[in-house]
């Protein structure tokens, strides 16, 4: 079994929990999830099977998409509603639409961003949420994130009341954390916050009208129609370029072969896809270190001969 299975995880569960259902489901341990989604977030999480978890990395580096609810009033521990409240300040003036498209608006580009205490960050071996659990404080590493473009998902003109909430779309690179962005929204408009919804509503390649839940999978376990639910390795890597070959070099890159930047990808520094003249993906290569115009596999994908 090989291919790509866009899950809609449920929420209460976490990613890798998913990952340990689906071996028992697909019979198979070659398993592995594409990035971790807090357990309270639903939504897109692709699942690699077979050969396909060799692209794993490749979608987890893809932008995302996601779908939150942003409600001003009180702060938690987590930044989302699962936490404590921590800080609250009551809503005490009406918020124009203009005044929140304006302080989205503001977050599109290059950010910096500080993980929450809540978070599978590593500090010192250890992941940030372990130290918070304890009680103990340490310092996190801030990291630049980009945000493609935001919006407002409401209709309303004038926000009021004593907890304000709205909804908002976002485009973002990996690592982006999304209640950090409401917790940050929260901030320019001059109130505590955090996120109290979320769904990620695309991964790379695949959206929310592409999963499948488990009652769904666990239905097709039953018909034998579980492959049917699995997408080719290629659709995971869909977004990146295209390098096709003939099959004379194809042989060639099987064996690890370094390849001539083809003039239309000239400048790209990869990952590149290298593909067959009928569209099966062979290997992903980069822009080599030292030797100009020439690229090196980053990974082989299939090298049967």
């Amino acid at each position: 079994m090989e291919g790509i299975l866009p899950l809609f995880k449920p929420a209460g569960m976490t990613s890798h929990d998913c990952v340990f259902k689906l071996r028992k489901l697909l019979k198979t341990k070659k398993v592995g999830h594409t990035g971790t989604l807090d357990p309270n977030v639903t939504g897109v999480l692709p699942i690699c099977v077979g050969k396909a978890t060799k692209i794993a990395e490749y979608i987890t580096d893809a932008g995302k998409a996601y779908e939150g609810e942003v409600t001003l009033g009180f702060t938690t521990t987590t930044e989302d509603a699962s936490g404590e409240k921590v800080e609250e300040k009551t809503v005490d003036r009406l918020i124009a639409r203009q005044e929140i498209e304006k302080i989205l608006q503001s977050l599109v580009g290059e950010i910096q961003q500080t993980p929450p205490m809540y978070s599978a960050v590593k500090v010192n071996g250890k992941k940030l949420y372990e130290y918070a659990r304890k009680g103990i404080e340490v310092e996190r590493p801030t990291r630049k994130v980009t945000i493609y473009s935001m919006e407002l998902l409401e209709e309303r003109t004038a926000f009021e009341g004593e907890q304000v909430s709205f909804k908002f779309r976002v485009l973002c690179s990996k690592g982006t954390y999304i209640r950090t962005l409401a917790v940050t929204i929260g901030e320019k408009l001059g109130y505590p916050a955090h996120m109290s919804s979320l769904v990620r509503i695309q991964a790379a390649s695949f959206s929310l009208a592409d999963c499948f839940t488990f009652e769904q999978l666990e239905e097709m376990e039953k018909e034998s129609k579980l492959e049917t639910a699995l997408f080719p390795l290629e659709t995971g890597i869909s977004y990146l370029p295209k390098n096709r070959i003939n099959d004379k070099v194809a042989e060639k890159v099987k064996n690890g072969a370094l390849l001539q930047i083809p003039k239309e990808l000239e400048g790209e520094e990869g990952p590149i896809v290298v593909e067959t003249e009928d569209g099966k993906a062979l290997a992903i290569y980069r822009a080599h270190p030292t030797k100009n115009g020439m690229m090196k596999p980053d990974k082989v994908l299939r090298n049967e001969q």
